[in-house]
This record gives structure tokens, C-alpha cells and sequence, in this order.
């Protein structure tokens, strides 16, 4: 999406709280933009929204939304089409 990212993460037992890592990566991320791309700031929203995947269907509906999100804002007729997204690592919620 051009202003906001959706991620599927997994935590690390001494993560950091995500507010504080949804913050660095922000700043990290966005610095990086506007230099390579030289876009102006504000690069993305500025609130956050985070939700805990508690099941298998859970994780599939939030997949199916992510997946689509770019498909109701117009941007790509079908959702293959979108060249951002896909998966680094599978995650396992059982």
C-alpha cells in the first residue's frame, strides 16, 4: 500500500514492546525512502493498529484481507497482480 505496511510477526521472547518497534521501524524505514525514492514526509500513517492471530482462522482472515487490501483500493484489478507481499517465513500458530 503506498502509506501503511502489514506484517505477520512472531515476537522474540525478549522483543520489544511493539509500539517501540512499529516506531523504529518507521523512522528506519521511511529514511530510507525518502532518500532512494525521494519521497516527502510523511512516507507512512501515522497510527498503528495491531491485532493478536489467536487461530487458524484468525490468521486466515487477516491473510485474506491483507491480501485483498490493495484490490479495494484500486490499485490492482487482482491481487496476484501486487508485487509487494507474499512471505518471508511460514508462521506456525500451533
Amino acid at each position: 500500500m503506498p502509506d501503511h505496511v502489514h506484517f505477520f510477526a512472531v515476537p522474540a521472547r525478549e522483543a520489544k514492546p511493539r509500539s517501540e518497534w512499529h516506531k523504529m521501524w518507521k523512522s528506519v524505514s521511511s529514511r530510507r525512502l525518502m532518500r532512494e525514492f525521494k519521497l516527502k514526509p510523511p512516507v507512512w500513517q501515522a497510527d498503528t493498529f495491531d491485532h493478536i492471530l489467536r487461530n487458524e482462522k484468525s490468521y486466515e482472515e487477516k491473510w485474506r484481507y491483507v491480501r485483498d487490501n490493495p484490490v479495494r483500493q484500486g490499485l490492482v484489478a487482482n491481487s496476484s497482480e501486487w508485487p509487494w507481499q507474499g512471505e518471508i517465513n511460514a508462521i506456525r500458530l500451533s
